[in-house]
């Protein structure tokens, strides 16, 4: 009997049939072999949204050979990945090469080892054609809103712009961000501080003033602080009250898609799509001694199951490694989301004794970086609590005439670690170490080192950074967690959204297309519309809702809010302000704007169609010619590649591939402008030659 596995990325082959041996020959779909074609809409909405897809460009020979594979195999078993979109690459893989839909031909791998491909061998199943339709009502629903409303906003804003069913939410939500902040008015308020030390010990500790005779205390003012400091000047400072106890620390559930993609960012600097390549490498397998190996389970998931066999391991590892007293007295099952998709288990090791430094030598920085993490969680995640002592002391300022009517209140707190339980593996907050107040009883009189009243300001919301943006996302159900990097790397390519350090931070243009849509296309951009057709789709995935009712009042509602769009903006043209500029129009003397043709940008005069004045845009770069002394100015060769030019052409025939490093960096030997070439800095100036290897930075891990 002949055997044909078919899966998604060619990594896997070796794994697979080192596992199944010679009865299986395995091949690579190398992701989706079919799509709807990108000219048109290619959906036909008058037929129950019948898709049209056709085969990927490229990838004709590539189906070729699988169709006639399908006459050649007794067996063809499609191993796509786990998820709802590897679940429609297996559906257009039967439907390419003529295979029954009702046959057990599906397997899935929840990891690339031994273990995980024989477990999914065991069980092939017919397609799940419910969570085809899913992700096929996805793919048209996107579709729609992009075919349909990207060209209006194009129309009304720039030319090549897009909106997206789940993009345009994000962007909201970075927007609307921006303009608290924006409109986010400062308010004073102050504190009052003291350090103390008990008597008979030099040990000094905080603590800060919270209530007086009259209540909670709260300081709006400097004359306010003012009396409270006059006021305290002569208090006599005892020791109202002590309450020590313990508290128990949980550890925090192993990473799902999301929370990975936040911690990798917040601990490593690591932007989702960069998460996300990493750990499918981690997934589909590294060499290790000579063997692929699969690292970690299926990193696409929002489920928080772990299997029992796992959780064995684990408990075994944490005993023999750190001790019993590691090991919690009954297993920990963390509570899922109500919307989490329990086909896979949390992210986890596929073996737990692979710890990150045994393979360290086997992996990239990246890869060992990112392996780490989930090792040091998933173990985390099994380990016993940590419990702290804990102290929490008030003391009370009193009158020192005996006035026992008028008195203050602070409060100062402090722990220490009793047992550090799984934080001697990972810690989610990054605790430092506590502090433990010194030992104090009821009545003892303290000393006063330090009084004083400071002042502080409330402070904006911060701007969104990748892990807080995903968070807010999974947080409102607003897409799923395998998009979530796409929809990021969208907006920052849109020009939509900066980045400044780690923050996103939207241009003119993105709060310009919000704006349009928030007034036009008011659902397309609120949460719980998003959040609602999510649920809608996750019902269609478990069977309970048609996918065709969903397409059809959604088409609906669009065509009929686009038509009112187009009408109330009918000639309408939204003009940015930084699309405006200084240079005058020669034939009518209007000041001419930047717009966006197929070829690039060009400056154009604001009088079309009257004046129909078009010109380049000269970008400069801020460095000179070295030929003639000249600006070199930014410049596109025929086939669109970015080359640099003197903008006395074809007086001055300089040109080059070099990026000028700019109007600061100059040859310290002629004083002409510096080029980047390679990992160097040089001189194109005629029988100079000097040249400097650039300095970077070094990078520090989070």
């Amino acid at each position: 009997m002949s055997n044909l596995i078919i899966v998604e990325s060619p990594t896997k082959i070796r794994t697979i049939k080192s596992v199944l041996g010679s009865d299986y020959d395995v091949t690579a779909s190398m992701g989706h072999v079919r799509d709807l074609p990108a000219a048109r809409l290619n959906v036909d909405v008058k037929n129950d949204f019948e898709p049209k897809y056709a085969v990927i460009k490229g990838k004709e020979k590539l189906v070729k050979e699988l169709q006639d594979d399908a006459k050649k195999y007794d067996h063809i078993f499609l191993a796509t990945d786990p998820d709802r979109e590897g679940e429609a690459i297996a559906w257009h893989l039967a439907t390419v090469m003529g295979l029954d839909l009702n046959d057990k031909n599906r397997v899935t791998f929840n990891e690339i080892t031994k273990t995980g491909i024989e477990a999914g061998m065991k069980e092939p199943r017919a397609i799940n054609q419910d969570l085809v339709d899913a992700q096929q009502a996805r793919r048209i629903l996107d579709r729609l809103v992009g075919y349909r409303i990207s060209p209006f906003v194009s129309q009304k804003i720039r030319r090549g712009l897009s909106a997206g069913r789940v993009q345009s939410v994000a962007l909201r939500l970075i927007v609307d961000r921006e303009k608290k902040i924006r409109d986010f008015q400062p308010e004073e308020y102050w504190s009052i501080d003291a350090k103390f030390s008990p008597p008979g010990s030099r040990k000094v500790f905080p603590a800060a003033l919270t209530a007086d005779e009259k209540g909670k205390v709260e300081i709006k003012d400097k004359e306010s602080s003012d009396k409270y400091l006059a006021r305290l000047e002569d208090a006599v400072y005892v020791v109202d009250s002590v309450k020590k106890g313990t508290r128990r620390k949980q550890p925090a559930p192993p990473f799902i898609t999301s929370t990975l993609q936040q911690d990798a960012s917040r601990r490593l600097g690591f932007q989702a799509r960069r998460t996300m390549k990493v750990a499918q490498e981690l997934y589909e397998g590294v060499n290790l001694n000579g063997t692929q190996v699969g690292l970690i389970t299926y990193m696409r998931t929002d489920s928080l199951r772990v299997s029992d066999e796992a959780r064995a391991a684990a408990a075994s590892y944490i005993e023999s490694t750190y001790g019993s007293q590691y090991v919690p007295d009954k297993p920990r099952f963390f509570k899922q989301r109500n919307n989490a998709q329990d086909g896979h288990e949390a992210i986890r090791p596929t073996d737990i004794s692979r710890t990150p430094d045994s393979v360290r030598g086997s992996l990239s920085t990246d890869q060992y970086k990112l392996y780490r993490l989930i090792w040091q969680r998933f173990i985390a995640s099994m380990m016993a609590a940590s419990v702290q002592n804990t102290m929490k002391v008030e003391i009370k300022a009193a009158d020192p005439k005996g006035n026992s009517d008028e008195y203050c209140i602070f409060s100062a707190s402090g722990y220490s670690v009793k047992f550090d339980g799984f934080t001697t593996v990972y810690n989610v907050d990054d605790d430092k170490a506590g502090s433990m107040l010194p030992d104090l009883a009821v009545g003892d009189i303290l000393k006063l080192k330090e009084l004083l009243g400071n002042q502080h300001f409330t402070q904006p919301p911060a701007r969104f950074t990748e892990a807080s943006l995903i968070k807010t996302l999974e947080e409102n159900g607003i897409g799923r967690p395998s998009t979530y990097a796409s929809i990021i790397s969208t907006i920052l390519n849109r020009e939509y959204v900066v980045r400044e350090a780690k923050a996103l931070k939207p241009t003119e243009l993105g709060e310009e297309v919000t704006k349009l849509l928030e007034k036009q296309f008011p659902k397309i951009v609120n949460t719980k519309f998003t959040a609602g057709m999510e649920a809608d789709l996750d019902k269609v995935s478990e069977g309970e809702e048609d996918y065709v009712k969903i397409l059809r009042e959604f088409y609906d509602d669009l065509e009929t809010t686009l038509d009112k769009a187009k009408a109330d903006m009918k000639g309408v043209k939204i003009q940015l302000e930084s699309d405006k500029t200084d240079t005058p129009c020669e034939k009518c003397g209007r000041m001419m704007v930047i717009k966006t043709g197929r070829y690039g940008k060009f400056l154009a005069c604001p009088g079309y169609p009257e004046c129909k004045n078009t010109k380049p845009l000269i970008e400069e770069t801020g460095a000179t010619c070295p030929k003639c002394g000249g600006n070199v100015i930014k410049r596109k060769s025929k086939r669109g590649y970015v080359f640099y030019g003197c903008s006395n052409y074809p007086n001055c025939d300089f040109s080059t591939w070099d990026v000028p490093a700019g109007a600061e960096e100059k040859c310290p030997n002629c004083g002409s402008s510096l080029f980047k070439h390679r990992a160097s800095l040089v001189c194109l100036k005629d029988g100079c030659g000097y040249e400097a290897k650039i300095q970077r930075k070094k990078k520090t891990e989070e």
